[in-house]
């Protein structure tokens, strides 16, 4: 072994590799950073966080005012499935429940109905979206009956969360008699 010459061999091609060289396979997929390339500036990082708050500032508020709103939308729904479990009620027994037997009468056969073929609901009649019982009332003043929610408050009238969803704004009210 000569020690004159340098460490260096040869890759096929004719060109030279010195000992610190890697062969091409082994540099893919490796970043080589430039002096003074490390990273970003402090000043950079400051207004990419910047521009995000200001983002989330615009858009945050449109998606956090939903969750009332999608509250009001689960109570319409409840509202409009209940109404279709006591219209077929209403075709099974001849009458819709009175203000007495409620919202039961489409789980529980009532006292003294022969016709109920019930129950009328898969499911134990679910409270409204804020916890509270929907409010049933045959004959209604507004329909044959009235079926509401008072909202998240419980009480009559009220805006956003607190608003009353009712079946004859849900649906158009229809006297059958």
């Amino acid at each position: 072994m000569d020690l004159s010459t340098p460490n260096r061999c040869t890759v096929q091609g004719g060109r030279d590799r010195g000992p610190g060289d890697r062969a091409p396979a082994q540099r893919r997929g490796r970043f080589r950073l430039r002096a003074g390339a490390a990273g970003f500036t402090l000043i950079e990082l400051m207004v990419v966080v910047v521009i995000l708050g200001l983002l989330a500032g615009l858009v945050a508020p449109r998606y956090l005012g939903q969750g009332g709103k999608s509250n009001i939308e689960k109570a319409r729904e409840h509202i409009e499935s209940l109404g279709k479990a006591l219209e077929q009620y209403r075709l099974d027994v001849g009458t819709y429940p009175n203000t007495d037997q409620g919202l039961q009468a489409l789980e529980v056969r009532p006292d003294g109905i022969d016709r109920w073929q019930g129950p009328y609901v898969q499911r134990q009649v679910p409270p409204d979206p804020w916890g509270h019982s929907y409010h049933y009332k045959a004959p209604g003043e507004h329909a044959d009956y009235d079926l509401y929610s008072y909202g998240a408050d419980d009480k009559p009238g009220g805006k956003g969360e607190n608003v009353d969803i009712t079946s004859w704004d849900a649906a158009p009210a229809v006297k059958t008699q």
